[in-house]
């Protein structure tokens, strides 16, 4: 099976959410959508990556893939639980009502409906795809609650009592909603109450994601159609700050909310409680066209979330930073998987890391890809963030394909993909620049002489 190290990127062909995130067993299990034909988006099926430590994954091939009347057309996006030593995946299962007949992996004009299923594993690595999917949620026939053909990526958690159900829809294709289910048994589920904005926040909220942290509850919707400039991506992940009543599942959401990911690359983020019981993130990276080597897709690195009064912070994770052990004092000594470089910005300041390029003005980090981006109509070149509130320390963690900055400990990160990087480093200033790179396997690093 294929191995990588830091940046889990699609094993060959495509790659999109990530699914089923879970530490369990001793290994984070990451599903992810995967369609293994081509590297084009087609029939989902999920592709699944294991880590012992969230650095280094291991693809293990096709986990699920469509084999009921259900999903038919495909396993689309879904959530992990453990309980009594089971892994339990939910995810939506898709038929096509009319197949595109130019090509079997679509659908015309959307005519599809969707179900919500289940299926467990004994040891998280081997699924019963052609006996061992049950349906929880059927197509909703309720336009009260939701959308026959768009409600789709339940995620799961446990509550105090029983467990919860979150999932994505729309009303009427206007505005995007999220609806709430529980259950005592994990087989049947009960429609408990919705949560929505309005039309100015997407047409429908895909892949929700709620969890409490230590600041507070987090909501997490991937809204279609959010952004309306004229760029190609108008989906977007964004966050809010939320209050939730679990017994009667009624949510409040604010006006305001964050951009997940500030390059605007970043999309369908999920989450889960790493090993240590921190809330970890992982979400995918889009791609305008294939890499060099032929496969499209790949996933940020692991983030810790925090939220902080309505502020909330995506953080290096531990394991990430600890990664990072090896400095170099040239990016030509990294290691294969990339390397990462700290240092400050003054007002009027830029870095150009290998013609991507990262400026402060006043107090407001942005970024330019245009050297290092393919040009087409719609392209998001310019990334920038709202002002900043704790100095302006930068930390990039780069490599062949993908640029992540992360700014003030995760006050706010920008992520873009990128082609054809040079290997040097320009800073117009006079401080230190420090550079890390991974260790190989069975190298010393500082320190450990």
């Amino acid at each position: 099976m294929k191995r990588q190290r830091l940046h889990l990127k699609a094993p060959d062909n495509w790659i999109n959410d990530p699914n089923g995130f879970i530490y369990y067993k001793g290994y984070y299990h990451l599903f992810y959508q995967y369609f293994p034909y081509e590297p084009r988006w087609g029939t989902m099926h999920w592709g699944h990556a294991v880590s012992r430590d969230l650095v280094t994954w291991e693809h293990r091939g096709v986990a699920l893939y469509p084999s009921t009347h259900e999903d038919r057309n495909g396993c689309f996006s879904g959530s992990a639980i453990e309980e009594d030593g089971k892994l339990y995946l939910v995810y939506t299962g898709v038929r096509y009502e009319v197949v595109n007949p130019e090509d079997p992996h679509t659908c015309l004009d959307e005519q599809f409906e969707s179900a919500q299923l289940m299926i467990t594993s004994e040891d998280g690595f081997h699924f019963d795809n052609e006996e061992g999917k049950t349906v929880i949620i059927p197509p909703l026939t309720d336009k009260k609650i939701g959308d026959r053909t768009h409600t789709r990526d339940p995620k799961i958690w446990r509550g105090k009592d029983r467990w919860y159900l979150i999932i994505g829809s729309t009303v009427e294709e206007k505005y995007g909603e999220v609806l709430f289910y529980q259950s005592e048994d994990l087989h049947t589920w009960t429609y408990v109450n919705k949560a929505w904005k309005g039309p100015d926040y997407g047409w429908m909220w895909e892949c929700p994601d709620f969890f409490e942290t230590e600041g507070g509850g987090v909501l997490m919707v991937s809204p279609m159609g959010l952004l309306k400039n004229g760029e190609k991506e108008k989906n977007q992940s964004v966050c809010f700050p939320v209050e939730f009543t679990e017994s009667t599942c009624q949510m409040e959401i604010p006006d305001q909310y964050q951009f997940t990911d500030y390059g605007m690359d970043l999309y369908a983020p999920q989450t889960t409680r790493d090993s240590e019981g921190r809330r970890v993130m992982e979400g995918w990276i889009r791609m305008p066209k294939p890499a060099e080597e032929g496969w499209i897709g790949m996933f940020c690195l692991p983030r810790i979330v925090e939220r902080k009064g309505n502020h909330i912070y995506f953080r290096i994770h531990p394991n990430v930073r600890a990664a990072y052990s090896k400095e170099i004092t040239d990016i030509s000594c990294a290691s294969e998987d990339g390397y990462m470089a700290v240092f400050e910005l003054e007002d009027g300041e830029t870095a150009d890391i290998g013609g991507f390029l990262i400026k402060r003005k006043g107090n407001r980090i942005q970024t330019d890809r245009t050297a290092v981006y393919p040009s087409f109509e719609g392209a998001h070149l310019l990334s920038e963030t709202p002002e900043l509130t704790d100095g302006c320390r930068i930390e990039v963690l780069a490599d062949k394909n993908l640029i992540e900055v992360y700014i003030n400990d995760g006050e706010y990160v920008i992520s873009n993909a990128v082609y054809g990087t040079g290997d040097f480093i320009k800073v117009n200033i006079e401080k230190t620049v420090h550079l890390y790179t991974l260790k190989e396997h069975g190298e010393r690093t500082r320190g450990e002489e």
